[in-house]
């Protein structure tokens, strides 16, 4: 009886645990509505020259940091309140920052954008997938702060993020600057060095986290 008991519950918790990896996989790859703006919103164009996602990855030898930019975006805003809205990404603005010319710059820059040949899909595969997007789902207030949650397309994977930001308006226009954050890249299949994908990387690996830090200048159309 005791063995029969001891079986069963090995079978229980071998399909609770089935179970749990199941939820936890279409959580993290679980998107939500986009939102809608009411018809008396104010539509705010996004100023791609004057917007930015800055970003940072890092290894166990040391941190990379760059920007990407914008090709299109809008926020629709009513009252002040951020009621729904889009931006588009260049993925072949890709920059490195913390390198010079000459440097491995150059090198590391079309490693990340896919546009060496047999090294396309190691990281965002570019002339496949040569944009990204970012489709607003939701605007939270938790402890003063906007929280702004959204669906993010890359390399045809959506998945929701959210991040804390401060919005600020002045005259036509108004600026979003996000807190810094952190996605898993994994999540976009971007699998280059992760150990949660490959096995014996050792001390080869790239950490699974990219952060990011959006800023965006938007005037009304």
């Amino acid at each position: 009886m005791k063995k029969i008991t001891f079986l069963l519950a090995v079978a229980l918790g071998s399909a609770f645990a089935f179970t749990s990896c199941n939820e936890t996989k279409e959580k993290k790859n679980e998107t939500e509505e986009v939102a809608q703006a009411e018809a008396t919103a104010t539509t705010y164009k996004v100023n791609t020259e004057k917007s930015v996602i800055k970003w940072s990855g890092s290894k166990p030898t040391g941190t990379h940091t760059g920007t990407i930019s914008l090709v299109t975006g809008e926020i629709m805003v009513n009252d002040k309140a951020i009621e729904a809205g889009n931006f588009t990404v260049n993925m072949n603005s890709i920059k490195v920052t913390d390198l010079e010319a000459g440097d491995g710059k150059e090198n590391l820059e079309a490693h990340l954008m896919g546009t060496v040949e047999g090294k396309e899909g190691d990281f965002f595969n570019v002339n496949k997938y040569p944009t990204a997007t970012f489709e607003l789902t939701g605007v939270e207030m938790t402890d003063g702060k906007n929280i702004i949650k959204g669906n993010l397309t890359i390399k045809d994977k959506t998945n929701n993020v959210s991040f804390p930001a401060a919005v600020s308006y002045a005259g036509d226009n108004m600026t979003l600057n996000s807190e810094k954050f952190t996605i898993d890249r994994t999540q976009w299949d971007v699998n280059y060095g992760s150990k949660s994908v490959f096995d014996n990387l050792g001390d080869k690996f790239i950490s699974d986290d990219m952060q990011l830090q959006v800023t965006l200048q938007a005037a009304k159309m």
